[in-house]
């Protein structure tokens, strides 16, 4: 059984985020670390011990930003990724947040319609990879 929790050790996020994003899509690692870490919420979702996603989860005021969100090859497919979007609007949701929102890569802006975000404003490059903002009322 999958399960999703914050965790306050989030070497294991680190872990899957260097695979994903800087091993597999060839982002610089300078680009993927920041100082933004310690003061994030970070999901971790598991199968047993075995990492599989996760995302960091950044409040500001009434808005959330849902950020770093990935998943492993073998776990893409199966739900996981959006029961991890729904889970950080249902945390922000406790926190009192009205609205999330996320920075999406151009080619999953399906994904996260379907999940009830509008993408806003023009595409713009991150790290190599177009993006556009996407936004969702809680």
């Amino acid at each position: 059984m999958i399960r999703i929790e914050a965790v306050e050790d989030y070497t294991p996020c680190h872990a899957l985020r260097r695979e994903v994003f800087i091993e597999e899509q060839g982002i610089p690692e300078p680009e993927e670390w920041d100082d933004l870490d310690d003061e994030a919420i970070h999901l971790l979702a598991r199968e047993g011990e075995t990492p599989l996603g996760t995302a960091r989860l950044i409040r500001k005021g009434e808005t959330g930003k849902i950020g770093r969100i990935c998943v492993v090859k073998s776990a893409r497919g199966t739900g996981l990724g959006a029961a991890m979007v729904n889970d950080a609007c249902a945390r922000f949701k406790e926190l009192g947040c009205t609205r999330a929102y996320l920075s999406a890569q151009v080619y999953a802006i399906p994904f996260y319609e379907k999940l009830g975000f509008a993408a806003y404003g023009e595409a713009y490059d991150d790290a190599g990879i177009p993006h556009r903002d996407m936004e969702k009322a809680l």
